[in-house]
């Protein structure tokens, strides 16, 4: 279970992508996107990962964080996450299940908004296969400066 409070917890920023996830709270912001509270604590102090459409990056740019290596032994695996994505031009999140050898399965694929407040996803994890494999989490930028996703509470299941 990753909260976001101290850490990353095991979870890796890719280093292919254009931009990073960033660990950030509410009280800090200055006026701009993103929940009011975090989802663990449900307090603007609350930390959760969020990246978010500005000058610094052209929309479609993309920012990828992985998860520690699984098993492929799991059986019943889930991940389960919470996500807020708010905004008119907010740009799209995308899941993926990616093996030792980099082949990818797109789990979830999100776009636009889907309401400001944090939603619950569960996504089993096919562990079928002949590799160990990653969890993904990709943001891509949208077009609105003002626009981001956010992701809090990672949490795999005690079959992982």
């Amino acid at each position: 279970h990753c909260s976001f409070e101290f850490d990353l917890c095991g979870w890796q920023q890719d280093e292919e992508d254009d931009f990073d996830w960033n660990l950030r709270t509410s009280s800090t912001t200055l006026v701009g996107p993103g929940p009011a509270a975090d989802h663990t604590l449900q307090e603007p102090s609350g930390h959760y990962l969020f990246i978010r459409s500005s000058f610094l990056q052209l929309p479609g740019q993309t920012a990828r964080i992985s998860s520690p290596v699984l098993s492929r032994r799991n059986t019943n695996c889930q991940i389960h996450f919470y996500y807020h994505m708010y905004g008119a031009h907010v740009g799209s999140l995308i899941v993926y299940q990616r093996t030792t050898g980099k082949e990818e399965t797109i789990l979830l694929s999100l776009t636009g908004s889907q309401g400001n407040f944090w939603q619950h996803k569960a996504l089993i994890l096919a562990a079928d296969g002949e590799e160990d494999f990653q969890v993904v989490f990709e943001g891509i930028a949208g077009k609105g400066p003002q626009d981001g996703i956010a992701l809090d509470d990672l949490t795999f299941s005690r079959e992982c």
